[in-house]
């Protein structure tokens, strides 16, 4: 019988590390809210970063999502098996005069921060606090485009995030606006303008892969029929980004809801780069799935 159930969420975690309690957290949150919307729920495993991923960090998140008692929906979708779908979609982003090459190192973006003559502390960061991109390449001359292109220097794809803007609002014949059912990191909470220029003219595709997270997210969620994306406040600036995408790649709009993080006793967020205490580990000292609900404030859902 084909599946009637008219809403579909979703948990994506990268396999680039142990699943620590913040990512319980965020399953068995998007878990809980599909049982209760009587809802699809389906796992996507995020791998476009082929230099840290590992397959026995996605076997693990299996081994720790059935051991919290989660089930989804097979096949799982695994990004690293469709490059060809993103490499597509840049290609649509090309096409529309949105993306320009950036050869740029790091160094480089350094070096002209420290050139501009404005005091690096006071440099625009980003949402993610990184440095705002300070425009490296953006309005080359073609023939020098072409030389660096033929001394095969390599490059990754930035939007024009002012010309994308603009372009949406067009095709959108007004402001790009999103849902968001949760609170933002900001607290922002229902309907919001999408302002995606905090990022600066951000990477759509990398130079190791025909795609970024912001363009493969998008992309996944619209061809998995996504209708609610839950995930953490850290994330839901990045909605700004995924939201003008959509418009420019003609995706469905689903909706929103960011929801808090797991914090240590400092207020510190956990984090795989942090090495937190992984579900494997708690898992092993005996903790039950029960004691881990418990500790991230989900329990009264069981």
């Amino acid at each position: 019988m084909p599946d009637t159930k008219s809403e579909t969420l979703r948990f994506a975690p990268s396999p680039n590390g142990w699943l620590h309690p913040g990512h319980a957290y965020s399953a068995l949150f998007t878990w809980d809210m599909a049982r209760d919307m009587d809802a699809r729920f389906i796992l996507r495993i995020e791998d476009i970063d082929v230099g840290r991923c590992r397959p026995e960090y996605e076997q693990g998140i299996y081994d720790d999502l059935a051991w919290l008692g989660i089930d989804w929906e097979e096949p799982v979708r695994r990004q690293s098996e469709h490059f060809a779908e993103y490499e597509a979609a840049l290609k649509k982003l090309r096409d529309m005069g949105l993306l320009y090459p950036c050869f740029a190192t790091r160094k480089e973006i350094q070096d002209a921060i420290a050139q501009s003559g404005i005091p690096p502390r006071q440099w625009p960061l980003d949402p993610d606090g990184a440095p705002v991109y300070p425009g490296l390449y953006k309005d080359i001359p073609k023939r020098q485009l072409n030389e660096l292109m033929w001394e095969g220097r390599s490059y990754c794809w930035r939007m024009d995030t002012e010309k994308a803007c603009a372009m949406a609002e067009e095709m959108n014949g007004g402001p790009v606006t999103f849902m968001e059912e949760g609170v933002g990191s900001r607290g922002e909470h229902g309907l919001i303008r999408a302002r995606p220029q905090a990022y600066g003219d951000v990477v759509i595709g990398r130079k190791d892969v025909p795609t970024s997270y912001h363009l493969s997210v998008t992309l996944d969620d619209a061809l998995q029929g996504v209708t609610l994306v839950t995930r953490g406040q850290d994330l839901s600036p990045a909605t700004h980004i995924h939201r003008v995408l959509q418009v420019l790649l003609g995706l469905p709009e689903p909706r929103w809801h960011h929801h808090e993080l797991v914090r240590d006793e400092d207020g510190r967020r956990l984090s795989k780069t942090a090495r937190d205490m992984g579900l494997r580990e708690l898992r092993a000292r005996g903790v039950t799935p029960e004691e881990v609900r418990e500790m991230i404030g989900l329990a009264e859902r069981a």
